[in-house]
């Protein structure tokens, strides 16, 4: 059990190139729900062994996390770590990104869920090298799952790599994966008060992706008073408000990316 976040140690992860079989995939009639984690007082004994835990695997994870960070600087490639609640269009957004821009940038995609190959086969049919890490019980990415997943691709230089990490918008916030920037992504469809209920996701973020636009019209759903929720915590957020199902926005996505690419350190140019 992880004492950071109370997920299950990375012994049931999977990782696999999208196309080929699911091996240790769970049924989802066996999956067992992982117990509550136990409340402690602060005082409790037990205590500063636990924060003593926690130290330790995210010292762990940001080593991990630096060694990544300097296999993408050697390679050029600029890796992006999309977050979100599930449902907020994260998938949609990647596949037509991928989809409009095959021809501007070489991508490759890392999809994290718990179960299932859903995702990675999404990605694949746009024509996108893609492989797809199953967490089991495990609620978010970390730097080490990564490091195994950048060896099940064929990697080459100059590219653009998307990490769609597990739909959770707690955990994800601890674990620094190596990538360039964090992007949290939100709907319309769900509050407009998340960046207060989740603040360390969107104060750790560059980037903010209000998705869903176009549904505005039947939502209960305030953009503006969104973005001044998410400025209390990270006045630095950028925004950006698009649908990925009409299109509407998607070209000030996409210029964001051409600025990151052309802004890139300039050991990552050629």
């Amino acid at each position: 059990m992880c004492s950071t976040c109370g997920c299950s140690q990375p012994g049931g992860v999977t990782i696999t190139r999208a196309g080929e079989s699911l091996s240790g995939f769970t049924p989802l009639n066996e999956i067992k729900l992982s117990p509550l984690v136990q409340h402690h007082h602060p005082g409790d004994a037990h205590t500063s062994r636990v924060i003593e835990l926690e130290q330790d695997i995210l010292s762990k994870n940001n080593q991990q996390a630096s060694h990544n960070r300097d296999h993408f600087r050697q390679q050029h490639i600029l890796a992006f770590n999309l977050v979100s609640s599930p449902g907020s269009g994260k998938t949609s957004l990647l596949e037509r990104t991928l989809i409009d821009l095959q021809n501007q940038y070489k991508f490759y995609v890392i999809e994290g869920d718990q179960q299932t190959m859903n995702d990675a086969n999404r990605i694949t049919r746009t024509g996108v090298e893609a492989v797809q890490v199953n967490t089991g019980k495990g609620c978010h990415l970390d730097a080490d799952m990564i490091h195994r997943a950048l060896h099940e691709l064929n990697l080459q230089d100059d590219a653009i790599l998307f990490i769609e990490n597990v739909g959770n918008l707690v955990c994800p916030a601890l674990f620094d994966l190596g990538e360039h920037s964090r992007i949290a992504i939100i709907s319309v469809t769900e509050g407009d008060d998340k960046p207060l209920k989740y603040p360390d996701m969107f104060a750790s973020s560059q980037l903010c992706i209000i998705n869903k636009i176009d549904l505005l019209p039947y939502v209960n759903f305030n953009v503006e008073r969104a973005k001044e929720y998410a400025r209390r915590v990270n006045p630095q957020l950028e925004f950006i408000d698009l649908s990925a199902t009409t299109g509407q926005g998607m070209d000030s996505w996409y210029q964001w990316l051409q600025r990151q690419m052309a802004a890139r350190e300039p050991e990552l140019v050629h």
